[in-house]
């Protein structure tokens, strides 16, 4: 299904997206990318697509409907992937607005783009029996988790900040899309995702450009925050399986089953980079942790149940969280031009500090 069609990718100048489109083109398939490039957009995370006759990037907005008109017309795609979002939790607390604007009317004019270019596509069932909506949104859909359990697909909403909030919003549009209209959509919720490209506002490449730049490694609260990790080759693999073989109407939690809490991620990015990159002084880099004020409404724990996918999809993940998160650390470290272009005008500043009054 994937190779030799033309799939709409947004957001792909994004972490994750940048990664699935390496992956797609891999696949054969042709990929546009429709990016606005804000801060955590990069072309230099697509450099190697661009290399690819098969790929095609646009700047642009999921909230313009004539761009998104003219790009359906144009390319005729067999599937839209849809990773354009505002994603940084502390950013949506300082201001939410963005994200209302990305995550909530980009996805529905995103969805009206599809509905109107497949409603158009009389005489022509195959290919409209054949196209797929995908939407790839968040286990912070669910809220927060005690100590025991994990979240399914069956599991009710209940987001506690703005951020999650505006991604559930947009999961019920593409539910009721389906339901209301026949738009052949898919939804995945996934666990934290760690690999090449993440922009360095999330925990892991954070910590590394802390420990990079000589700073000090804050975590916020105690620490024993817990979130399920994937590497981010096992969700773009993930997503490739929701494309071919989902079932429309469906969602799919996609996890790694491989809970750490924050500590214990970041003692161990401390210890990699022991090795790696060793203090001046002799000092293990665990030294410069600091424990810093808890962010306003910080969930304590998610965990994914992802038997559903596996059971019905025949995917697992293939990386084990440590030989990932040394993957991780290699890649930064061989790629810190890239970094450092991210990043030349970005501060290691603290974000999202406005709670209850």
């Amino acid at each position: 299904m994937i190779a030799d069609k033309f799939f709409l990718v947004t957001g792909g100048a994004g972490f994750i997206g940048s990664n699935l489109t390496h992956h797609l083109l891999e696949r054969r398939a042709g990929v546009v990318v429709l990016d606005s490039l804000t801060y955590a957009g990069h072309k230099a995370s697509l450099a190697r697509a661009f290399e690819d006759p098969r790929f095609t990037f646009v700047e642009g907005d999921i909230a313009d409907a004539e761009l998104l008109r003219s790009l359906f017309e144009r390319y005729r795609f067999a599937g839209v992937l849809n990773l354009a979002a505002e994603s940084h939790v502390d950013r949506s607390i300082d201001a939410p607005s963005a994200f209302i604007r990305t995550n909530i009317e980009g996805t529905f004019r995103l969805l009206e783009a599809a509905r109107s270019w497949l409603d158009g596509l009389d005489g022509r069932s195959d290919e409209k029996a054949a196209f797929r909506f995908l939407h790839v949104s968040t286990d912070e859909v669910f809220g927060s988790l005690g100590d025991t359990g994990r979240f399914s697909e069956s599991d009710p909403y209940a987001p506690n900040s703005p951020y999650a909030a505006s991604k559930a919003s947009a999961d019920h549009l593409v539910r009721a899309w389906h339901r209301s209209y026949g738009l052949p959509t898919l939804t995945t919720n996934c666990s934290n995702n760690y690999g090449p490209y993440q922009f360095p506002e999330k925990l892991i490449p954070h910590m590394i450009l802390s420990i990079l730049r000589g700073g000090e490694l804050p975590i916020y609260g105690d620490g024993r925050n817990v979130r399920d990790w994937l590497y981010v080759a096992d969700h773009c693999s993930a997503l490739a399986a929701v494309l071919e073989h989902g079932r429309p109407g469906e969602s799919y939690n996609v996890g790694g089953n491989c809970e750490r809490s924050n500590l214990e991620v970041v003692n161990l990015l401390c210890d990699i980079l022991d090795e790696r990159r060793p203090g001046k002084d002799g000092r293990s880099h665990r030294e410069r942790i600091r424990f810093v004020p808890d962010r306003p409404g910080h969930d304590r724990r998610y965990a994914i149940d992802s038997s559903k996918i596996r059971r019905e999809l025949n995917w697992k993940p293939e990386h084990a969280f440590e030989s990932g998160i040394r993957a991780t650390v290699s890649w930064y470290l061989e790629n810190e031009a890239w970094l450092q272009s991210v990043t030349k005008d970005y501060q290691l500043k603290r974000l999202g500090m406005r709670g209850p009054s």
